[in-house]
């Protein structure tokens, strides 16, 4: 029964997500060439606290949740973390950026408010908001991942190293969605209140957005 109403839940989020989405701006001044190298910098200077923030996030969640299925879900998304922060490498060095200047960068704060709330939800909410919250804006995530590392590529000249942490994030983990839904239905089976996972899906949604809105003000 749990699986069922995870399954609903689901297909709920990426409705809801669906109708909140508009078009990314910033996206598209990349892929016609006009974002200025500084913007370029702040996208990575962003990503590089996103990228330790959340390894450190889904860190914790392992530890809260270690038991199957959470327990591998999330030790599997901190060693994906692990992974881009490698590859976010690449694209600093290809804007002529060291991990000193990185660490050096200051954020804007409504572009850290999507690693803020994840955060949150991984110290105070429950491993099934997380999962679905995840899994529901994961098809949005990728295809704006595979998008950015395209007009890298067309509109700025970066070979596939540079691009490979766009790349990464553009592809779904093999099996990742059975694995969130296992989350989901055995958060609920527990008593997860089916309102507060939907809505942690819509909450990271918006600030997904404020993320890529934080990157195009004043473009």
């Amino acid at each position: 029964m749990s699986d069922h109403i995870a399954a609903e839940l689901l297909a709920r989020a990426r409705r809801e997500i669906a109708a909140a989405t508009s078009r990314n701006r910033f996206l598209d001044l990349l892929e016609t060439g006009r974002v200025p190298q500084e913007r370029l910098v702040w996208l990575v200077g962003e990503e590089y606290r996103i990228v330790r923030s959340d390894r450190r996030s889904f860190a914790l969640l392992a530890a809260r949740y270690p038991d199957s299925p959470s327990g591998e879900l999330f030790l599997g998304l901190a060693q994906g973390e692990t992974r881009a922060l490698g590859l976010l490498d690449d694209l600093a060095s290809a804007l002529g950026e060291s991990e000193k200047n990185l660490r050096a960068y200051e954020p804007r704060p409504f572009a850290q408010t999507y690693p803020a709330f994840l955060a949150q939800r991984a110290a105070f909410g429950t491993a099934g908001e997380v999962a679905l919250a995840m899994l529901a804006n994961l098809e949005e995530w990728g295809a704006y991942c595979a998008r950015a590392a395209d007009a890298l590529r067309g509109a700025y000249d970066m070979d596939d190293a540079a691009v490979a942490f766009f790349s990464f994030f553009a592809e779904s983990p093999p099996g990742f969605e059975d694995r969130a839904l296992a989350v989901v239905a055995a958060g609920l089976a527990a008593g997860d209140d089916p309102e507060e996972t939907a809505l942690a899906a819509r909450l990271l949604h918006a600030y997904e957005t404020a993320f890529w809105d934080a990157l195009a003000e004043g473009l």
